[in-house]
C-alpha cells in the first residue's frame, strides 16, 4: 500500500502492528480529527465505558475469541489461556471489508496463529473460519464445538473491548441456554485511541456498536438491554459530530 503507516506497510494502523518511530508518530498525528473535542471524547469515553460488561472471570468450559480487525483480541485469549481460564478456544471469523487486507487468510486463521506464538497449544484452539458477522460468530462457533462433541455450559466471548456488550446480547438471544462472560483487554479509552491509532475510526466504531445494542433487539438479533439516558445523549452526540461511517441503514 503505497504511502501506508509505517507500522504496517501492508494495511490500515489498526491491524496492531507495534513499531515506536517518529514516522509513525507522524502518521498517527495526522490520523487525529480536528473534530476530536473534549465533547467528544467525553461521550467517546461514556460510551465506551458502557460497552464494557465488567464481568468477573472465573474458569469456564470454553471460549470463543469473536475476529475483527484487532489482534488483542488473540492477545487476550492467549493470556486467559495461560491464566487457566479455560482449555478449549474457538477463534472465529472470515473476512470483512475493514479485515481481508489485513488478514488475507481470514481473522480466525490469522488469530489462531498469533495466539500459537504466544504460547497456546495448537491442539487447544478450534478453528471457524467461515463467519461474516456477530451473529455467525456465534452459531457456527457452536457447530464447531459440537462437533468435536463439545457442549459447554459456559462460555466466554473475548473480543474488542466496545464489543463486549453487543456479543453478549448476541450470543444470549441465539444460545440462551449458555451462561456467557465477556472479556477483552484491559485497556483504558485513552490508551486504546493510542495504540490503534485513528481516533475517528474508533468513535465511528463506538457509535456504530451502540446503534446495533439499541437497534438489534427490534429486529431479533440481540437481547433487549437498558441504554441509560447519559449513554444515549453520547450516543445522539457522536452522531451529530459525523461520526457514522459505522452506522447500519435504518
Amino acid at each position: 500500500m503505497v504511502g501506508g503507516p509505517p507500522e504496517t506497510r501492508s494495511g490500515p494502523p489498526w491491524c496492531r502492528r507495534p513499531l515506536s518511530s517518529p514516522a509513525l508518530h507522524r502518521y498517527r498525528s495526522k490520523q487525529r480529527d480536528d473534530r476530536l473535542t473534549d465533547a467528544t471524547r467525553t461521550s467517546g469515553h461514556r460510551s465506551w465505558d458502557y460497552h464494557q460488561m465488567q464481568h468477573e472471570l472465573r474458569p469456564v468450559d470454553v471460549a470463543i475469541g469473536l475476529g475483527s480487525h484487532d489482534l488483542g483480541v488473540a492477545t487476550r485469549s492467549a493470556e486467559l489461556y495461560r491464566a487457566g481460564l479455560f482449555q478449549t478456544l474457538v477463534f472465529t471469523g472470515g473476512n470483512s471489508p475493514t479485515t481481508a487486507k489485513v488478514f488475507p487468510r481470514g481473522e480466525a486463521i490469522h488469530f489462531r496463529e498469533h495466539a500459537i506464538d504466544l504460547g497456546v497449544p495448537a491442539e487447544a484452539i478450534l478453528l471457524e473460519p467461515h463467519a461474516a458477522n456477530t451473529g455467525q460468530n456465534i452459531t457456527l462457533s457452536r457447530e464447531v464445538l459440537a462437533a468435536s462433541d463439545i457442549h459447554p455450559a459456559t462460555v466466554l466471548l473475548v473480543s474488542k473491548p466496545y464489543m463486549e456488550r453487543r456479543s453478549f446480547a448476541t450470543a444470549r438471544k441465539l444460545w440462551p441456554d449458555i451462561e456467557f462472560l465477556c472479556a477483552s483487554e484491559p485497556l483504558e479509552f485513552d490508551d486504546y485511541l493510542k495504540s490503534i491509532g485513528d481516533e475517528k475510526l474508533v468513535l465511528d466504531m463506538l457509535a456504530g456498536d451502540l446503534q446495533r445494542v439499541i437497534e438489534y433487539p427490534k429486529l431479533g438479533f440481540a437481547i433487549e438491554q437498558e441504554v441509560p439516558e447519559d449513554v444515549h445523549a453520547a450516543y445522539e452526540s457522536l452522531i451529530r459530530s459525523g461520526f457514522t461511517s459505522r452506522l447500519i441503514s435504518s
